[in-house]
This record gives structure tokens, sequence and C-alpha cells, in this order.
């Protein structure tokens, strides 16, 4: 059989190839029989399998980051397409073709991390200049910002969205600020440069993507925080003066606030022109993102609409062409 993408099955439909597994859970279900649930991803995509009356050998048979080869069948469930598995096991990487699972190639990387490099270049203020070169001089913390996704599930799911994520939003930002001339430019790209750096330690993304204990605990807002603070640290203890104690709170803000609203887990809400600016440019990329993502993985099923997205209340329309 074919290697087909994510984006490409069908429902009803036999799956007998390898992907990469991630998220790996052994839960009860409501009668207290163990169910594995995992999730498999490609290049297209991620889709959640389950393996029924599963065991803890099951479970200990793969790890997360580990390629696997899937035998089972699709089926639609609550909207979303699901694969229910017979067979789970771990393949051998060398059989594997990793341009089938990697949705930005190394040229990608790097072509996003010189774009990276050469807009945060140009913020001018002093103090900020300070704390981006502090913080791009960080070898093993760039590292995991460009290997990092920018969430585990609904967008920039991939190796290296935290990247793409935050230079799109370099993009728009530097769009957007000669429009309002209010808006402090230097002091957006920065907010716009730090604003999920938190992730790098929320999430472990050497082997596939998932929470670290820090993660669970903290969250990224926080873990950006104190990122942050040692690196100002660090900029005063090299130089021997104090750290711009406005320009230091003003960033701090927009990491607390880029939420936008309590109930997303923004711990304050946007009061400064900066911080109304990031929220607002970054909660659109990650919709848009997540939306382009959803219409994606449902390409393969026929009709002008996806089907009923639970978590947005709503079907999308597709177009019919």
């Amino acid at each position: 059989m074919p290697r087909r993408l994510i984006t490409e099955l069908q429902p009803q439909a036999p799956v007998d190839q390898v992907f990469l597994a991630t998220r790996k859970q052994l839960r009860p279900n409501r009668n207290g029989v163990l169910y594995l649930q995992v999730e498999l991803a490609d290049r297209s995509g991620s889709i959640t399998g389950r393996l029924w009356n599963a065991s803890e050998a099951d479970f200990e048979a793969f790890d997360d980051g580990d390629y696997v080869r899937v035998e089972g069948n699709t089926q639609l469930y609550s909207g979303s397409l699901q694969v229910i598995l017979t067979h789970v096991e771990r393949a051998d990487p060398r059989s594997v073709d990793e341009a089938d699972f990697l949705v930005l190639t190394p040229a990608d990387v790097a072509r996003l991390e010189g774009e990276l490099r050469g807009i945060l270049d140009t913020v001018a203020a002093p103090p900020l200049r300070a704390l981006v070169a502090e913080l791009l001089a960080d070898g093993p913390l760039m590292a995991a910002f460009a290997r990092c996704p920018a969430g585990v599930k609904h967008h920039h799911a991939h190796a290296g969205g935290l990247l793409a994520h935050v230079v799109n939003l370099l993009r728009l930002a530097d769009r957007v600020a000669p429009l309002y001339p209010g808006l402090d430019r230097d002091l957006l790209l920065v907010g716009v440069f730090v604003h999920d750096i938190g992730k790098t330690v929320e999430l472990e993304s050497a082997k596939g993507f998932s929470y670290t204990d820090e993660g669970q605990l903290l969250g990224h807002v926080l873990l950006g925080l104190d990122l942050v603070e040692a690196k100002i640290r660090n900029i005063e203890a090299r130089t021997g003066t104090p750290f711009d104690a406005e320009a230091a709170l003003r960033v701090k803000h927009m990491i607390a606030s880029h939420h936008g609203q309590y109930e997303f887990g923004a711990p304050k809400l946007p009061m400064t022109l900066e911080a109304v600016a990031l929220h607002h440019l970054d909660h659109m990329d990650a919709t848009l993102a997540g939306t382009m993502q959803l219409l994606q993985a449902e390409a393969s099923i026929e009709g002008g609409w996806t089907q009923y997205q639970q978590a947005h209340g709503r079907r999308f329309f597709r177009g019919r062409t």
C-alpha cells in the first residue's frame, strides 16, 4: 500500500504505515478498561490513534518521538478523523524517510533563523538591543527556540513551529507599527520575540512534543518571565549598570498579557499599546494557522464543508472547487 499523508486519509479506510508517535497515554475507559491513545504525525499534520484493550506492554512498546508502524482503520468521531488501531510497534528509523515527517527542512529553519536575526538587528533602543543580543548569544536557548513547536496540537505544532510563528509575527509587527505612530516599534518587536520564549522550557521537543514538569507546574508565561529576568540580571552583572527599569517592565508586561484575557491564561490584561498590538497579532496568527491546519486535515473529506468542529462551535467552508 503506497504511503498516504494524514491529510489524504479517508474515513473508513485501512491504514498500514509508519508515523511519528507523540503524546502517548494509557487511559481507562468508563468501565475501567485500559486503552492506548497516541498522536500520530507526519509533515501534513497529526491524527489521534486509539488501541482498545491495551496493556502496559503496549504502552511500553515505544516512546514519544519514535517512528511506529501502525495497522488499523480510520473513522470519524465527534467531527474528527481518528485511527482505531489493531497493532502498533516501533519502526526501524533506518527504514524511514525523514522528509515525510519534516514540516520545515533544515534549510527552511536556517532561512527563518536568518530572517529572525535580520529583523531583530533593526532594534535600536540600547536596553532592548542589549536584551536581544543577550538572548541571541545563548546557543542552547536558540537551538531549543529553533526546534520547539509553538504548541502541541492547535497551531504550529511541529518542529520549528515556534520559530515560524515568531518570524511571521515579526513580519506583521514590522508592517503594522508604521501605521500607528504611537506604537514603539522596538518594544513591539522585542515583545514578539520573547512572548513565547518560555515554551523552550515548557515543551520537551527533542523526542516528540510533550510538556515538561516545569511546563505543567508553571507554564510558559511564568517561565518566560523568569528567563527574561535572568538575562536582564546577566546584562547588569556584565556591564555594571542597571537595566532600564521601565523597558524591563514593559517587556515583561507583554509576556504576562499576550493571551489577552484572564480566561485564556493571561495573568494580566494588556495595558500598554504594544501589549494590545502583540495580543491581537498573536491571536490572529495562531487562529489563522490553526484554521488552515484544520482545513488541510480535512482536505480529503468530500463536500465543501468540514465536519462540525466542537472546539470552535461551527463548521468551516472549504469551497467546492
